[in-house]
């Protein structure tokens, strides 16, 4: 794995010990990780929730493989106010609708929700116990995504997937053994969510050095600090030896600390992100089911990467920023392109509002161009050193078995150049996407990848 550089300054980046960075966590006062964590799970609520009890949340996976024994464990401890709230969907969406079941379901009692499972159960339980006033445990059991200990909740609402401001859990245990003996694609999901921290310190140095989103130190440390150490191992996370297992969920859980520190998912979300919310709002699905969000997250990886790789080619130190300018489109031509663009989608109003969040000036965008052609080369220079080769990347992605190519997922290369243009709208966060819409670069790009010679080259 590549060995990052520090982006900020030229000192090397500090790697937070994981207390540290729980003590930078706003929310989260415990996190247990460990070969037989879960047997504490009783210990932790009692310190935690003095004089409260629980109630368990999980699926019919997640309770098979935890849940039962997590209510054990607490009822043996006297510590439960009423029988576990199963979700039986099978697969169980993010969906606002199931927010509000629960929450009217924790309404009829006092209880402390615990969250036993992974990124939809966590999510669910997450914005339904904010919702109703009280904190929550999470139990966690699988290294599937980077949620665990984030602030905020990713739930589809009004068909638009949404980020909902709500507290991270006080408290998370990550048993190694039961997160190791998870599906392999669960692990190599989040294997593809983690590496996309790649990426998303790319976009966060993008938008520092054009003073559009400063860098916080903490935060980056907290996420990009230990991220060589946790991408170290994709075979050993593939094959669930603890060994790689315990610095991949060690990784993911920082990356919410991160998100947590700074209340924003800016840390650990760019481009890629974009990506995969899009398809979740266009309602893609394979073989009949979504596909994970890692899985999305790791294809989007590998073309925010390309992209990269093909945009630090250009000699943007001599862009022509008066053309560039003259051909920015008036907000009212932009709003009606948006409308056109996602008519039948339910999702154009939010299209139209989050552009409208970062749609620059005239004046305003001959500034940031100015600034971006005068230091483009020490831009350059970060940008290379925090993102490795797609080759490696792509390489990663295999050796823990996680999809490399967009027809696994079941995308077209047509549709995946067509979310180049689409993900751009979506979300008002700059990225490499706003970078190339505003040179006027996107194209000369897209026909880089995807030509005869390109990594996104037709298949035959």
């Amino acid at each position: 794995m590549h060995k990052l550089s520090n982006p900020i300054s030229a000192e090397s980046i500090s790697k937070l010990s994981l207390a540290e960075a729980l003590a930078s966590a706003r929310d989260t006062k415990v996190l247990r990780i460990g070969p037989g964590v879960g047997a504490v799970v009783p210990v932790v609520f009692a310190g935690e929730f003095p004089d409260r009890k629980a109630l368990v949340v999980a699926d019919d996976a997640s309770f098979d493989v935890a849940g039962r024994q997590v209510a054990g464990l607490l009822t043996a401890a006297g510590l439960i106010e009423a029988a576990p709230y199963i979700f039986h969907e099978n697969p169980l969406p993010a969906e606002y609708s199931f927010v509000e079941k629960l929450e009217t379901e924790l309404r009829r009692n006092s209880a402390i929700p615990v969250a036993v499972g992974s990124g939809t159960i966590n999510d669910l339980v997450k914005l339904a116990a904010h919702r109703a006033g009280r904190p929550y445990l999470c139990v966690a059991t699988a290294a599937s995504m980077d949620g665990y200990t984030a602030f905020g909740a990713s739930i589809t609402f009004q068909g638009a997937k949404q980020t909902f401001n709500c507290p991270a859990p006080r408290a998370v245990i990550a048993d190694i053994d039961i997160i190791g003996g998870a599906p392999c694609t669960m692990t190599a999901s989040g294997f593809a969510d983690l590496q996309a921290k790649l990426t998303a310190g790319a976009d966060w140095i993008l938008a520092d050095a054009l003073h559009v989103e400063p860098i916080e130190p903490r935060a980056w440390e907290i996420v990009q600090g230990g991220l060589h150490d946790a991408l170290a191992d994709p075979a050993g996370a593939r094959a669930g030896r603890p060994a790689a297992i315990t610095p991949l969920v060690e990784g993911l859980m920082l990356g919410g600390f991160a998100m947590q520190w700074s209340e924003s998912s800016r840390p650990a979300s760019g481009a890629e992100h974009q990506f995969s919310h899009l398809w979740d709002m266009e309602h893609h699905v394979h073989n009949g089911q979504p596909p994970s969000h890692g899985f999305k997250v790791g294809i989007a990886t590998l073309a925010i990467a390309s992209l990269y790789e093909t945009l630090l080619t250009l000699p943007l130190n001599t862009l022509d920023i008066e053309t560039c300018c003259a051909r920015w489109p008036d907000w009212k031509t932009q709003e009606a392109d948006i409308r056109q663009r996602f008519a039948g989608q339910d999702f154009i109003q939010t299209a139209v509002d989050e552009t409208a969040a970062k749609f620059p000036s005239p004046a305003q965008l001959r500034e940031q161009l100015t600034l971006l052609k005068n230091t483009w080369a020490t831009i350059r220079q970060k940008l290379r050193a925090q993102l490795p080769s797609l080759q490696e990347l792509r390489r990663n992605l295999q050796n823990v078995g996680a999809p490399t190519e967009p027809e696994e997922i079941g995308l077209t290369r047509e549709r995946l150049r067509a979310a180049f243009h689409r993900a751009y709208f979506i979300r008002r966060r700059f990225t490499v996407l706003d970078l190339v819409v505003r040179t006027g670069t996107l194209e000369t790009c897209l026909d880089a990848l995807f030509g005869a010679k390109g990594p996104w080259a037709k298949i035959n």
